[in-house]
């Protein structure tokens, strides 16, 4: 996709001159967003200053500098975390008909904007559970499933997301009834990380597991024996096919209201939306384009193939995340 200006972007420069450079707080830790950056500075000419660090702590720095900050964008993972950006009021409006056509709406607020997408998909040992008992998120907490189910900590942003899209599409009553199932099941105290998830199903020291599917295309691309010898024993699941579908989390970000460089940011914004960056976030990181017009060739996604996705609003996981904390912390899962 050739790279236009925005009529936001056109606006702005009409009354300064183009930037040269452009300042991003980013809370993506992934190597393959190099190319990315470089692309992007490659064709406009403008040179990416990047700080990297966990989204609290540039959240944070963020706020300290105030109306002196020299951020121009922010990145992060997981709707939760943009969430918080925008309670914290760090991001200002953007205008682009360029991401207001590519990125579709349920993926894009006022204020940020969702360039990749992620699905929580459930995986299981072969040999101890069976396929047809973990259909849904909500046969996590079936008592079937007593002693057999590992996750990561309920707190953690992808695990609240999860149960803000449960609150939204179920109600609160269910949410944590729901909540209070999986606890009775767990096989161990929550711990550890996805991929820890993955290999413990693997292991037989769980039966069931949640996971982002990044983290399951990443093993299945492995080259590791071990890792390889792993991943044929467990099974993976789009969860609640015939309801709502299975939940998305996304990758995303935007642009902040004391961005120095505002012309630079948007045009930034609308570069991610192109096809090419929409194609590194794929094949880079295993994730799948927010843009639907956008096909990628990635061997892992292909190979977990085809599946209903939840279209629930962003800015609806968004709402519910305090909520979710809340049930999680009631029910005892930490």
């Amino acid at each position: 996709m050739k790279l236009k200006l925005s009529l936001a972007a056109l606006a702005i420069l009409a009354t300064s001159a183009q930037a040269s450079e452009l300042n991003l707080y980013s809370a993506r830790h992934y190597q393959t967003d190099e190319a990315l950056y470089a692309n992007f500075t490659k064709q406009t000419g403008i040179k990416i200053n990047r700080i990297e660090g966990k989204e609290d702590e540039l959240l944070e720095r963020i706020r300290n500098e105030g109306s002196n900050s020299p951020a121009d964008i922010f990145l992060t993972v997981d709707a939760a975390r943009l969430a918080k950006a925008h309670e914290l009021g760090l991001f200002a409006p953007v205008a682009s008909k360029t991401l207001e056509t590519r990125i579709p709406a349920h993926l894009r607020t006022e204020d940020w904007f969702s360039f990749s997408t992620r699905a929580r998909v459930i995986v299981y040992n072969k040999a101890s559970v069976k396929a047809e008992d973990v259909q849904n998120y909500e046969d996590l907490a079936n008592p079937k499933l007593k002693g057999k189910f590992c996750s990561r900590s309920g707190s953690h942003p992808y695990n609240l997301s999860l149960m803000a899209s449960v609150i939204a599409n179920q109600g609160e009553a269910k949410a944590e009834e729901w909540a209070k199932g999986m606890v009775a099941n767990f096989a161990r105290a929550p711990k550890g990380g996805d991929t820890d998830q993955i290999k413990a199903v693997a292991a037989g020291e769980c039966g069931v597991a949640v996971s982002n599917t990044y983290y399951v295309a990443r093993l299945l691309r492995s080259t590791k024996p071990e890792e390889q010898k792993a991943m044929e024993k467990v099974g993976i699941i789009w969860p609640n096919q015939k309801t709502t579908g299975t939940h998305i989390n996304v990758s995303g970000g935007g642009m902040l209201k004391t961005a120095p460089n505002k012309a630079a940011a948007v045009q930034f914004l609308e570069y991610l939306a192109s096809d090419e960056a929409q194609r590194y976030f794929a094949d880079g990181n295993n994730e799948w384009p927010a843009v639907d017009s956008v096909k990628v060739a990635n061997p892992a996604l292909d190979a977990l193939g085809k599946f209903k996705a939840d279209k629930l609003p962003v800015k609806n996981l968004a709402m519910y995340q305090a909520k979710a904390q809340i049930i999680y912390d009631r029910a005892g899962f930490k």
